[in-house]
């Protein structure tokens, strides 16, 4: 359990990763699109069916499914097995990165429904938690050898 821990762990950390990648692949072509004449605006976000006005539109969905169905998915289940891994700290730390994530769920759902695309600003701070808890989460998760094996070690090694 403590290794299902530590890699659902990197998972969600790996998840941020592809959240910012998407994120930032998606707003480069924007910028290229708007160079070239194209122009963003609520039609053409409520355009359904045809094609994409450019590829990497394609980031901004991949984005929103990660954010809103795989990474809950995944702190939900480290939530779970925390309480079977027996590692230090482990629940408390997986039950503030699910909060964490929780509160990331709602502040991009915020910033769009409500209009206040200041959150958008908590929102990629707020992700920086996410990425830094998940890598706290799986550092504690790693393997301990017992007393006995590190003092023979460390007295081989003088």
């Amino acid at each position: 359990m403590r290794r299902a821990y530590r890699i659902i762990a990197f998972i969600i950390a790996a998840e941020v990763v592809i959240q910012a990648a998407a994120i930032a692949w998606m707003i480069s072509g924007l910028g290229r699109w708007v160079q070239e004449g194209g122009v963003l605006d609520k039609a053409t976000m409520e355009e359904e069916g045809g094609p994409l006005p450019f590829p990497e539109l394609v980031g901004i969905i991949v984005h929103g499914m990660n954010g809103q169905f795989l990474i809950p998915l995944f702190a939900l289940a480290l939530l779970v097995i925390a309480f079977f891994a027996r590692v230090p700290k482990g629940v408390t730390i997986a039950a503030i990165l699910f909060g964490l994530v929780v509160v990331q769920v709602l502040l991009g759902l915020a910033a769009h429904g409500v209009g206040m695309p200041a959150l958008g600003l908590i929102h990629g701070a707020n992700a920086l938690l996410i990425f830094s808890t998940a890598l706290l989460a799986a550092h504690r998760a790693r393997a301990v050898r017992p007393v006995a094996e590190h003092s023979a070690v460390t007295d081989a090694h003088g």
